[in-house]
């Protein structure tokens, strides 16, 4: 009898769901099995979905194969089909205990349904407090998940339901117990991180649970913030940016393009002015602030000065580290039956704003010779700075322990210490 192999696809939060799941199938006695947990952002992850299932077949002959995530939570029929596949678990079930249970007699195939997927719609809570954070020098908590808003190019909500928040003094007793265990940095994750609040009693904002972490957990040395809404960002939490320095100076900021007509047309909150007063606001308040953001190139009805909209934004907003997303249409989306552009455009637009995001890279590491810099160790020689910049040391650190360092060199994408 050997344990599970679990593979994870996609985001922080699925891999922060995949260590909930370990646990709960080790808890039910799960053996011999594969779980693959999904993504389902983009077509193109869930054809990867369908190439690691049948990898992971392939290599595990007999083991039932159960498949879980976004992707089985919104295509259950598609994986249903899959002959290697034995369960469809949907995004809910997977986090519950009793599904565990169920599954551990999988030698007993055909005797139950093979989609064990309900309406997301439905659920109200989310499973936050199962695990205490994952992460091996950084501890990753997830506090809320699912999503209210509906963005035309997004199929996520289907996948993760309505936002769903952790109340805060379950996140603070998690993060006190992960400090206890010697983690020096926390992370705050979630689907649409500041919207948390909004569904618990007297709807506290995102700014009033860091306010509240950084108070009632003093021993914690790094806070920081995963992806963030600009447009939702609250006074607390500008006030946190500005007082707080355990509260790392990076934000990784979900903008999606820098054309108000785009912007719109994907029914996003904010312009594209928004943006830059929110990067120029935080700035100001913390002058050694780095933004990270998502950007999508070839949306849908994009003219090539629409593109060039979105390409100024990185300078406009002195954006550092771009997660650059070349347009692909999602079945049951409204921007999927939008005119669309040609894919030949679409790779160059994304080429184009990759190649701005290394030369503001390249442009921030050049600032940083000679600075010295508080360096979380995530390896004997790796670690990253409060800005979230990676960096390599020529000799071993304590792993997990912030050493101060002074930046003598830089490679392409790191700093040299």
């Amino acid at each position: 009898m050997s344990a599970p192999v679990f593979s994870t696809l996609g985001c922080r939060l699925n891999a922060y769901e995949t260590e909930a799941m370990k646990e709960l199938a080790a808890g039910a006695g799960l053996s011999n099995a594969v779980v693959v947990n999904t993504c389902a952002v983009t077509a193109e992850a869930v054809r990867k979905a369908k190439q690691e299932i049948r990898r992971l077949s392939r290599e595990n002959p007999g083991a039932p194969i159960l498949v879980t995530g976004c992707a089985a939570q919104t295509e259950p029929e598609t994986f249903a089909a899959m002959a290697e596949v034995t369960r469809v678990i949907g995004n809910h079930e997977k986090m519950q205990a009793e599904t565990w249970q169920s599954l551990r007699a999988l030698d007993l195939i055909g005797e139950t349904e093979k989609v064990m997927v309900d309406d997301i719609m439905s659920v109200k809570e989310t499973a936050g407090h199962l695990i205490d954070g994952f992460g091996r020098h950084r501890a990753y908590v997830q506090v809320q998940n699912g999503c209210d808003h509906r963005c035309t190019f997004c199929i996520i909500p289907f996948g993760r339901g309505n936002s769903r928040s952790v109340p805060a003094g379950v996140v603070v007793e998690q993060i006190k117990r992960l400090v206890g265990k010697g983690f020096n940095e926390v992370v705050l994750t979630g689907v649409d991180l500041t919207s948390w609040g909004a569904d618990l009693p007297a709807t506290p904002r995102l700014g009033d649970l860091v306010m509240r972490i950084l108070k009632l957990v003093p021993d914690l040395q790094r806070l920081r913030i995963s992806s963030i809404d600009s447009i939702e960002a609250d006074e607390n939490l500008m006030q946190a940016i500005a007082t707080e320095p355990r509260l790392m100076p990076h934000l990784h900021l979900s903008l999606q393009a820098g054309d108000d007509m785009i912007l719109k047309r994907m029914k996003r909150r904010h312009l594209r002015d928004d943006a830059i007063r929110f990067c120029e606001d935080a700035r100001k308040l913390r002058p050694d602030m780095i933004f990270g953001a998502d950007i999508i190139a070839g949306f849908p009805t994009e003219t090539e000065a629409m593109f060039e909209n979105s390409l100024k934004l990185v300078e406009d907003c002195g954006l550092t580290f771009l997660h650059v997303f070349p347009f692909s249409p999602r079945k049951g989306t409204p921007a999927a039956r939008m005119p669309q552009v040609k894919g030949p455009a679409i790779r160059d637009r994304a080429a184009r704003l990759r190649s701005a995001g290394a030369a503001q890279v390249a442009a921030h590491l050049e600032a940083q010779q000679g600075r010295t810099h508080r360096i979380l160790m995530e390896g004997a020689r790796l670690g990253r700075t409060e800005q979230f910049t990676e960096v390599e040391f020529s000799a071993d650190q304590p792993e997990g322990q912030i050493v101060t360092a002074r930046i003598t060199g830089r490679t392409d994408q790191k700093l040299v210490a």
